[in-house]
């Protein structure tokens, strides 16, 4: 998998080193179970300080992306559940993103639409394994 990183954004690199992980994850680019690079393999590769892909490892660790193992390192986790606390911060994400294409003045109709294609574009880029 190739991830690549922006400078130009305004979201912080761990965030997109994270981001990144999960849509590969998602797309079954990166496999239950696979191991991921060390911090200090990915944060020279990406040219990043390594406390920057430290703290993405350490987010990813915390919401079950991955699972960190001391005699491998990091591992995509083989079974990802979700719970109450993803559930609530998701709804929340959706509550703002709905507000905003109220304020934008795009339609219900146009918003579920694009929810809807988001998720199969996600959905359908799963290679087979």
């Amino acid at each position: 998998m190739i991830i690549e990183i922006n400078t130009q954004l305004a979201s912080p690199i761990y965030e997109q080193l994270r981001d990144q992980i999960i849509l590969g994850i998602a797309a079954k680019k990166l496999v239950p179970g696979e191991v991921l690079p060390s911090v200090r393999r990915l944060a020279a590769d990406l040219g990043i300080n390594f406390h920057t892909v430290n703290k993405a490892y350490s987010t990813l660790c915390d919401e079950g992306y991955i699972v960190m193992d001391r005699r491998i390192g990091a591992v995509t986790a083989r079974k990802i559940h979700s719970d109450d606390n993803f559930i609530r911060k998701h709804t929340q994400r959706l509550l703002l993103a709905a507000a905003e294409a109220v304020c934008r003045e795009i339609s219900e109709k146009e918003f579920i639409a694009l929810c809807a294609e988001c998720y199969r574009n996600v959905s359908s880029n799963r290679e087979e394994v």
